[in-house]
């Protein structure tokens, strides 16, 4: 009875130690996590102050959280002189990043789902095709001639859309991947056996169980085209098709040489520096709100699997 009594005040006290410990661990990956996210959300809040200080102050005292005088001229140049401008290129940017997105997760499962299956014969080459493109391209000059002479979609919307972005061999050797690793080939076969048929199984079995996958290549493909500024400097001449990340680079390229080519006073003076921060902050804002609804599945993961043996 004793020894009963002694080992169980052994196995309380070793419990609470255990607890104690636990608790001093989860409190510092809370503190390793804030620390972490802080990181992550300062240089934004940065951003935003920076565009709102006034030139001089940014010029003579550098970057601060706690800048000596604040100054709205950089949106008040960019909204009031190229409010017309700015909001259609916002325009062409949310079609082009919309239609670019859905047609890349329409196409890129397509190609990626045959490579994952086994019992596709050319499964190997086609998979060196798209791994070969992943490693070498034509480059530039070729580029442009096959896009511009062969295509003519120099100044049109499917130049912003069509070139280096709709198809990625990353995400298409991603999707195969998560394909061959969760979804069993046992799901496939009861299919089957029930009498679906391919398009039924992809569409009713397979792409399901890839939505995290799916959210995953969906956010990169959007980022790749609202980032996306080379596409319009390559093939777009006509302003009115001008994406909203070409609009800003062509805005700051004119104030640096005006500043550089003239003597006006007030042309100097233009805040060069706020204004390049501002225009950073209007291009952030969008993924920065869009974010947030894809975080869940992150937070899950891209592995999904059907079978578990």
């Amino acid at each position: 009875m004793r020894k009963d009594r002694k080992r169980s005040e052994e196995d309380f006290a070793g419990s609470g130690v255990q607890g104690r410990g636990e608790k001093i661990f989860q409190g510092a990956c809370h503190f390793v996590l804030c620390v972490m996210s802080l990181m992550a959300v300062l240089p934004f809040v940065l951003l935003i102050v920076s565009s709102f200080t006034e030139e001089n102050s940014l010029m003579q005292n550098g970057y601060s959280f706690f800048p000596k005088a604040f100054s709205a001229y950089a949106y008040e140049y960019l909204f009031i002189t190229n409010l017309g401008n700015i909001v259609n290129a916002y325009g062409i940017t949310i079609l082009v990043t919309l239609v670019g997105t859905v047609v890349s997760l329409l196409i890129t499962p397509m190609l990626a789902y045959p490579l994952s299956r086994k019992d596709y014969t050319r499964r190997k080459g086609v998979s060196f095709y798209v791994f070969f493109t992943m490693l070498f391209n034509g480059g530039l000059v070729p580029s442009y001639m096959m896009w511009t002479q062969v295509f003519h979609l120099k100044n049109s919307i499917l130049a912003l859309i069509l070139p280096t972005l709709l198809l990625n061999g990353f995400h298409v050797m991603l999707l195969r991947t998560n394909f061959q690793t969760n979804i069993h080939p046992a799901l496939i076969e009861a299919a089957r056996i029930d009498g679906a048929g391919e398009v039924r199984t992809y569409f009713g079995i397979v792409m399901p169980l890839s939505r995290p996958i799916f959210a995953t290549i969906g956010l990169l493909v959007s980022l790749g085209y609202w980032n996306d500024w080379t596409n319009g400097l390559y093939y777009v001449t006509n302003s009115r098709l001008y994406s909203l990340q070409q609009l800003l680079n062509t805005i700051m390229t004119n104030i640096q040489a005006l500043s550089q080519m003239t003597t006006v006073t007030v042309i100097k003076k233009m805040p060069s520096t706020s204004i390049r921060m501002a225009m950073a902050v209007i291009g952030v804002i969008p993924i920065l709100a869009v974010y947030p609804f894809f975080q869940k599945y992150f937070v899950k993961g891209i592995a999904l699997g059907g079978v578990k043996e």
